[in-house]
């Protein structure tokens, strides 16, 4: 260890080219640091340190452009580890040859990558002054926060304190962005003392002993309101015939009724379907769409199911459908944030083959909705949709008072792509204080406490009905009313710490 501080002293002096070195290796050790922290490495104790490496490299370096390299390279690796299974996923669903699903996986990489890279240009100038360590995480907020807008939002930092008790109480007060935070803080730190700068700096840690002052997470509770999720391990294919979709439906009405009678659900249960990758049309299928209807009055159910919806010129959408007690239509909510190369297919990349068989292009949502279940209030998220912090936060603040996420992650076979999904549902239930019931195909099937704990589950691959317990809520965290206004604050902070560095290049 004394060695690797010797090296890294400012009044060592490396040769130029054994200095690119080592900065390249510390850059490509932080992607691989980052990708072990998630599933299904699952270190989550590198969280704090992961980006150690990067914020070394960068402060060696003494430019711009090799500080933007250093990040990329880091963030190269991190996504081709952390999202390997997009290649398989291309391949299988895709239509694309095992060339052409690694290209398509090397380009997302090079994409998501850039990131990285303008945090490791900035964070190669905020390391050189004395507000480095706060700078440099508020540096890297802002630009997490910019993943969703700019194409694909997945596996935020923070997200890899979701079984930290402690860091987790500031996810209801400032979101996951929050423990982002406090993780590169941590990382920032110990550069400082591995560049043996002035211990002085570290006193910006301090500021994080006031999660200490943060209410603590909530305990376990009991749940007094039933539910049963549905998962009947239907895979996508795209030979569906009039036969095989009515069997297909015999089993999954036949799967949920024997769950309500045997497990005995009683009262006005709710009964949830997930996003199911087969031709399910409740409003182009009047034989499917009456038994929906019937099978809500006769166990007299609360029935929330995914189906293909429509728009009035007849495109089709992602949309949950909710049917009363009564047998009565009572909403739907059509998917407002959809997958690339699941869902459509983005522009200047129709050579990439659309991943689901069994529908056109989908047109998005507009709206967020809150569906009435009986005096309380209930919201779907479809998929993918449990990626994006802000949009959840929408629901509840809307009034949403318990979460359901109707999903399916056949696509990603046994590949870790799962656990990390369930990852990010887990933090959306935690930053709002809500239950979050997660129907999916199947699995994982699950339902999440409002501390963002795993209560039952599901294995994957099986057919089966899970009865869950849980509650409404009322109460809406800080996160929940006020949104990202940490990203904000954290974004207003690293460009006024940059600005004295970018006047003086615009100056030049």
């Amino acid at each position: 260890m004394s060695s690797v501080k010797g090296w890294l002293r400012k009044d060592i002096s490396l040769r130029p080219e054994h200095r690119r070195a080592l900065a390249v290796v510390l850059a490509m050790l932080s992607g691989l640091l980052l990708f072990l922290t998630f599933p299904d490495a699952n270190f989550t104790f590198l969280a704090p340190v992961a980006l150690t490496p990067l914020i070394v490299a960068v402060s060696m370096i003494h430019r711009p452009f090799p500080r933007f390299f250093l990040g990329w390279i880091c963030g190269i690796i991190y996504w081709l580890g952390a999202c390997y299974w997009i290649q398989d996923t291309l391949a299988t669903y895709g239509d694309l040859n095992l060339g052409l699903s690694m290209l398509a996986l090397a380009l997302f990489a090079l994409a998501k990558g850039l990131h990285m890279a303008v945090f490791g240009m900035a964070a190669g100038y905020l390391m050189q002054r004395w507000w480095a360590i706060p700078s440099t995480a508020a540096a890297w907020v802002a630009i997490e926060r910019t993943h969703g807008p700019l194409g694909f939002a997945w596996l935020t930092l923070g997200n890899a304190g979701i079984d930290m008790p402690l860091l987790l109480r500031a996810a209801p007060v400032v979101g996951v962005y929050g423990l982002s935070f406090a993780f590169v803080v941590m990382s920032a730190a110990l550069a400082v003392v591995l560049l043996r700068r002035t211990r002085r700096q570290l006193l910006w840690v301090l500021p994080l002993f006031a999660l200490y002052l943060l209410p603590p997470v909530p305990e376990r509770e009991t749940g007094s309101q039933q539910a049963l999720l549905v998962q009947p391990n239907i895979l996508d294919r795209d030979d569906w015939t009039s036969t095989s979709v009515r069997a297909m439906q015999d089993r999954v009405f036949s799967l949920s009724s024997s769950g309500l009678r045997v497990l005995k659900i009683i009262g006005n249960p709710l009964v949830l379907w997930p996003e199911v990758p087969a031709p399910l049309h409740y409003y182009d299928d009047p034989g499917f769409r009456e038994r929906t209807h019937e099978f809500a009055r006769q166990h007299k159910a609360w029935f929330l199911f995914g189906t293909i919806g429509r728009t009035p010129e007849h495109r089709a959408q992602n949309t949950a459908v909710l049917i009363n007690p009564n047998g009565e239509f009572a909403g739907h909510y059509d998917k407002m944030f959809l997958v690339p190369f699941g869902e459509f297919v983005p522009p200047l990349f129709e050579w990439v083959g659309k991943v689901s068989n069994y529908a056109g292009n989908f047109v998005p949502g507009e709206k967020a909705v809150v569906f009435p279940v009986r005096s309380y209030k209930l919201s779907a998220i479809i998929c993918y949709e449990s990626a994006f912090p802000h949009l959840v936060r929408r629901f509840v603040n809307d009034g949403a008072e318990a979460i359901a996420n109707l999903s399916f992650d056949g696509y990603f076979g046994n590949a870790s792509a799962r656990r990390q999904h369930l990852l990010l549902a887990r933090m959306r239930a935690a930053e709002n204080a809500r239950w979050l019931l997660r129907a999916t195909s199947d699995g994982i099937t699950v339902s999440i406490d409002p501390a963002g704990r795993i209560i039952d589950s599901l294995p994957v691959g099986v057919a089966a009905a899970l009865p869950a317990r849980f509650n409404y809520r009322e109460e809406k965290t800080p996160y929940t009313k006020y949104g990202d206004w940490f990203c904000v604050v954290c974004a207003v902070l690293a460009l006024a710490a940059l600005a004295p560095e970018l006047l003086s290049r615009g100056q030049r």
